[in-house]
């Protein structure tokens, strides 16, 4: 903008002008289109110039991350006997709400895709914002932009269960384990984690995070696609040694802008120059994190792409240390939540729930193999709405961290989070936050139901992977033995500065001489700003040229998106492709399940021991079994953690005692349920009195959710009969009975 047009967007608007003719007044709505626009190029350029000078302030700090929290170090992973560029910090709670130091305590791990650290805690609502709210100790893992010469992804993980050890350790009167939080890519991290060190965790909190990299629908999920358009991993591997051993997490970013090059291209940055007086913190905010670009070593991005992206190997039992431990995700025992979203393009449903179907084969093995799954279907939000939507925390993780004690001690299964707003339902006063929670039953059944991939598609997937094994071995023997004797650190350093994704922040930053004046420019332009009126006719063909620039780019994203999804099918489909590669059927065969100790306690030796806790959990799942679509009701609960307040403090469970019960009488209940039902007043006191009590705090907590129907309460008053039953003379304990299929899974 020249000096001219400053001069313009200065001169004082008259009000007492007579009303002008047609012409005029359209000449006069011309002029000050024109000095809008002019002003808002010049504000936008300076949005621009101070992401620039925000880029190189962010990456001069000594730990760059957008947390908006303070907090202090707790372990730097670089003093670790296998350092790694990662480190565990403690996040502080506000003066006025110090943490609970009963409550289990929050770990948030960030994802290493590309970006900095951060995006768990990036606003005051957030997983860190509402754990803190609920007074639970929070802590967040994030990472330097430099990795630590060497570090390998096993490294990373081995630091991750330090580091939850650690926070363990530190709160040994918490009730219940840490409960960590994975989001995208962190999400397969801490799988891999506690898959090795199943002991360490609580719950598993996954949020975008893609497990089964394969799965998908057609006409959809296109970045599946790219590896086989590259074909295969050897473009990574030459990228690496073009870094001299590192790799640039530039190029991850332009993945995930290339899925949508009407945002990329146009939307993201016109939304910044239409509303330029309003939107340029907001995007100055969000740029903060997502347009500084960290490294990994070649080496970690190779294991990732060959195991993760195209392998797909972590649902399928392939990957093993290098100690030779399998990491098999059956191994986890604690509960595992699952948060995904319809309107999420980079990690879709199929990918964050299909390892479901990949471990499992019914629900009866799920149920036998001890795990319990938690998932939530959002309809609308995008990916990075999972993490920075502030209705979305105060919603779906706000509640997840109210109910995650009710979480922990779900019985093994399968079930769904529904959410209600709690107004107008029965008892909602027991309801802890605006909504009700409830965990419903559902099968794998209704995982399949979403769709994804038919063995056709498996056979192309896996095609991929042994081109991308013979491409890569042919750039081996070919051209990396040139391309690593070119490459140099200065070179590498070069590369990485000219970047797209990095040159910007040059180029639109007081480094640039040319930007220099911009500073000043804009600050007389504020001063006299001149916006234009929103009727005005110019606008709104602006906003026209706008839309149709969108619709062009979205038409043409659809175009490239259907192009690549016809050749992938077509090509790596091909019979004669997959048999020259040697592809026959790549149906699952996950490895033996890990050899556990079984939990279940001896037999029927326990059918009389427990006494008044054992009787209530046990005919509580009986009574609420009857039930096939029932699940677990926060409200019930909370009748539960009421009548264990009242308990004296000698008798009261913790909360993994009270896991260890619902297992227990779970399994008894499997084995022979006559059985257990009849040895059901062997637990209750002598007295009369004692046995009402019991008796009182039943019908409490199967009444304190929705009315029971006609099954519910016709096994409400068998159980009712039996506790009021005199207990039998002591008998000698019977002896076990084999174990049976498990049919179904009883609800808590």
């Amino acid at each position: 903008m020249d000096t001219a047009s400053v001069a313009i967007a200065t001169t004082p608007t008259r009000t007492d002008s007579p009303p002008l003719a047609p012409w005029a007044t359209l000449a006069r709505q011309a002029v000050d289109y024109w000095v809008d626009a002019g002003q808002r190029s010049l504000l936008f350029l300076d949005v621009l110039r101070q992401r620039g000078n925000d880029h190189f302030r962010y990456m001069d700090e000594a730990w760059p991350n957008v947390l908006s929290f303070p907090y202090e170090l707790v372990m730097d992973g670089r003093t670790l006997a296998r350092p790694v560029n990662y480190c565990l910090v403690r996040v502080l709670p506000p003066a006025d709400r110090p943490t609970n130091p009963r409550l289990r305590p929050f770990v948030v791990f960030d994802p290493r895709a590309g970006h900095g650290p951060g995006i768990g805690g990036m606003k005051h609502d957030s997983e860190i914002g509402v754990a803190l709210a609920e007074g639970h100790p929070c802590y967040f893992v994030g990472f330097l932009p430099q990795p630590v010469p060497g570090q390998t992804v096993e490294d990373v993980c081995r630091a991750e269960a330090t580091f939850v050890e650690t926070v363990a350790s530190l709160h040994p009167e918490a009730d219940g384990k840490p409960s960590l939080i994975g989001n995208c890519q962190a999400g397969w991290q801490v799988m891999m984690m506690a898959a090795t060190r199943p002991d360490l965790t609580g719950p598993i909190v996954l949020a975008g995070s893609p497990l089964s990299y394969w799965a998908g629908v057609h006409a959809k999920n296109p970045l599946r696609y790219l590896g086989g358009l590259l074909g295969g991993t050897w473009l990574t591997t030459m990228s690496g040694d073009l870094g001299n051993g590192i790799f640039d997490g530039a190029a991850l970013i332009a993945n995930f802008e290339s899925m949508n090059p009407a945002n990329t291209l146009w939307k993201k940055n016109y939304a910044v120059y239409s509303k330029v007086d309003t939107e340029g913190p907001r995007f100055l905010e969000f740029e903060r994190w997502w347009g500084s670009p960290i490294l990994l070593n070649a080496g970690e991005m190779q294991y990732i792409a060959d195991e993760l992206f195209l392998g797909n190997r972590l649902t399928r039992g392939g990957i093993a240390l290098s100690d030779g431990t399998k990491v098999d995700l059956r191994a986890i025992k604690s509960p595992i939540i699952v948060f995904c979203s319809w309107g999420d393009d980079i990690t879709p449903p199929q990918q964050a729930l299909d390892w479901i179907l990949d471990l499992y084969d019914s629900d009866a093995e799920l149920a036998a193999g001890g795990q319990t799954i938690v998932y939530s279907l959002h309809p609308s939000i995008g990916h990075l709405g999972i993490f920075v939507s502030a209705k979305v925390a105060a919603k779906e993780h706000d509640e997840f961290t109210r109910t995650m004690d009710l979480i922990d001690v779900l019985p093994p299964g399968l079930y769904e989070a529904v959410f209600t707003e709690k107004t107008g339902v029965a008892h909602a006063e027991l309801v802890s936050g605006h909504y009700l929670t409830r965990f419903e039953r559902r099968g794998l059944d209704d995982i399949r139901a979403l769709g994804g991939n038919d063995a056709r598609d498996d056979r192309r997937f896996a095609t991929v992977a042994r081109i991308s094994a013979l491409n890569r071995d042919l750039y081996g023997r070919t051209l990396r033995p040139v391309v690593r004797r070119m490459a140099t650190d200065q070179g590498a350093e070069w590369l990485r500065r000219v970047h797209p994704n990095r040159l910007r922040f040059e180029v639109f930053s007081d480094k640039n001489p040319m930007m220099l004046p911009v500073a000043g420019l804009a600050d007389a332009v504020r001063a006299h700003r001149r916006p234009v009126a929103d009727d005005n006719p110019f606008l709104k063909a602006q906003e026209t040229v706008s839309d149709g620039i969108v619709q062009m780019l979205d038409t043409w994203r659809d175009l490239r998106d259907r192009a690549m999804e016809t050749f992938f099918l077509t090509f790596y489909g091909s019979a004669l492709l997959q048999a020259a590669v040697g592809v026959d059927d790549p149906a699952r065969n996950p490895p033996p399940a890990p050899d556990l100790p079984d939990a279940a306690g001896d037999g029927g030796g326990s059918l009389r021991q427990g006494g008044v806790p054992a009787a209530i959990v046990r005919a509580l799942l009986y009574v609420l079994q009857a039930d096939a679509h029932a699940g677990a009701d926060e409200r019930r609960f909370a009748v539960l953690r009421a009548l264990r307040d009242q308990a004296p403090a000698q008798a009261r469970l913790t909360l993994a005692q009270f896991k260890a019960l619902v297992r227990e009488q779970l399994d008894l209940l499997h084995r022979d349920t006559a059985a257990a039902m009849a040895a059901l007043p062997d637990l209750l006191p002598a007295d009369p009195e004692g046995r009402a009590r019991a008796v009182d705090a039943l019908r409490q907590v199967v009444e304190a959710g929705e009315a029971p129907g006609p099954t519910v309460t016709a096994r409400l008053d068998e159980v009712m009969a039996l506790f009021q039953a005199a207990p039998s003379p002591e008998a000698p304990p019977a002896p076990p009975k084999p174990r049976r299929p498990r049919a179904t899974t009883p609800t808590a």
